[in-house]
C-alpha cells in the first residue's frame, strides 16, 4: 500500500520526485568527542541496564529478588532488561530451586566486565574533554 501511495505521489508532482539522492547529501565531520559519544555501548547506556550491570559488578551474584529490591524495579522491567543483557553475553543467568522455591541468580561475566570498563573509559574521556573545554 505504501508503494502505491509513493508512486501516486510522484506522478502527482509530489516531493518524492524532487528529493536529492541520499548519496548527494553531506554532513560536516564530527568532532572526535562526538564520535566517541556515538560509540557508547547503547545496550549499557540505558539507565536500567547500567544499574543492573553496576550492581552486579559490585555484588555478583545477585538473585532476581535482590536485584529487584536494590534497583526498585518491577518483575517485568527487570526481566526484560536482564534478558537483553543476557542475550548480549554480558550477564549469566542461573536458574534453580532452593527447596521448592525457584531461584534465579544473575552474575556479570568477563564480557560484561569488559563492556562496563570500555563504557566507563568512554564516559571518562567525554567528561575529561568537557572539563578541559572551559
Amino acid at each position: 500500500m505504501a508503494a502505491r501511495r509513493g508512486a501516486a505521489h510522484r506522478h502527482a508532482g509530489g516531493v518524492d520526485s524532487e528529493r536529492p539522492a541520499a548519496s548527494k547529501r553531506t554532513r560536516p565531520a564530527a568532532p572526535p568527542v562526538a564520535t566517541r559519544a556515538a560509540n557508547l555501548d547503547r545496550l549499557i547506556h540505558d539507565r536500567t541496564r547500567l544499574a543492573i550491570i553496576s550492581a552486579l559488578a559490585a555484588n555478583s551474584p545477585l538473585t532476581f529478588t535482590e536485584l529487584k529490591q536494590l534497583l526498585d524495579l518491577s518483575d517485568g522491567n527487570l526481566s526484560v532488561h536482564a534478558r537483553k543483557l543476557e542475550d548480549a553475553g554480558y550477564v549469566t543467568c542461573t536458574k534453580g530451586f532452593e527447596g521448592r522455591l525457584p531461584k534465579t541468580q544473575f552474575s556479570l561475566n568477563e564480557a560484561g566486565h569488559r563492556a562496563l570498563r570500555q563504557y566507563l573509559d568512554h564516559m571518562e574521556a567525554i567528561i575529561k574533554h568537557a572539563r578541559t573545554k572551559r
